[in-house]
């Protein structure tokens, strides 16, 4: 896969959960098991979007990314957040913080970091 694609689907992806936690945060969280009992945690719902909405922008604007020095930079900060990620959603899981359909994220961070590394090695092999 193209670096360009490779940024292009794992930045919709992420600007996908931050529309869904900023928009519709009463429908995605009790699918993990977190209740939304007052504004405060609505808020918090909401003020995570930015991150991600950030990391999908951020993502897309570079997709078109020539250096590879910067896009090495690029890529292996991206395979540090997903770790990241997974890291604190499987704390969450094993915890007891996220229920039902809470395995999924650790599942889905794991997955994105594997993802992230992959296209550096494929970066790596192209250059």
């Amino acid at each position: 896969m193209t670096t360009r694609t490779f940024l292009t689907v794992h930045s919709t992806i992420y600007a996908v959960f931050a529309f869904a936690l900023f928009f519709l945060p009463g429908l995605l969280w009790p699918n993990y098991g977190v209740e939304l009992n007052d504004r405060y945690a609505w808020f918090l719902s909401q003020h995570n979007s930015i991150f991600l909405g950030g990391i999908a922008i951020l993502g897309f604007l570079l997709r078109d990314v020539t250096d590879v020095a910067t896009a090495k930079k690029l890529l292996t900060g991206l395979a540090a957040t997903n770790a990241l990620g997974f890291g604190v959603t499987l704390f969450a899981a094993l915890t007891g913080v996220f229920t039902g359909f809470g395995w999924s994220d650790p599942a889905f961070f794991a997955l994105l970091a594997v993802m992230s590394v992959l296209q550096l090695k494929n970066l790596d092999h192209a250059g």
